[in-house]
């Protein structure tokens, strides 16, 4: 069985050293797809809604790597009519 914590990671050393390791392996991944597509400059905002981020996506529209469930994504493909 599992169950839901909230703030796992302060309550856990295996929770707080599993989210770490997550938080690198999905860095990891966002560099590799600054490699694919050095436009949006993946390495530097991890994916994360910066300012950066967000301005490139309106400048290019959403790449094959963005998730169409994120709203900033989701409302460039409105705007497009996608």
């Amino acid at each position: 069985p599992h169950r839901f914590v909230i703030h796992g990671d302060r309550l856990s050393c295996s929770i707080a050293a599993a989210s770490i390791l997550a938080k690198v392996f999905r860095d990891r991944i966002m560099c590799e797809y600054h490699q694919r597509d050095p436009r949006y400059r993946f390495h530097v905002h991890k994916g994360y809604p910066t300012p950066e981020h967000l301005r490139l996506l309106r400048q290019f529209g959403p790449s094959s790597l963005h998730r169409h469930s994120f709203g900033p994504v989701r409302r460039c493909l409105l705007r497009e009519g996608a």
